[in-house]
């Protein structure tokens, strides 16, 4: 026989899950400090910039 479950914890733990991955997503988002977006954005543009130069004109 199947062994009955709390509809009220399944509720709650689904909830805490989503909490949890919100929170997950959020701080990928808003945990970097100004500085460091300022960093990554320049590395990237420089990176670009490198590549850019490097392509041979046909």
């Amino acid at each position: 026989m199947v062994e009955p479950i709390n509809l009220n914890k399944a509720r709650k733990a689904r909830a805490k899950a989503e909490a949890k991955a919100q929170a997950a997503q959020n701080r990928g988002v808003f945990g970097v400090k100004k500085a460091e977006r300022t960093v990554s954005r320049l590395e990237a543009e420089r990176a670009r910039r490198q590549l850019d130069d490097a392509k041979r004109e046909d």
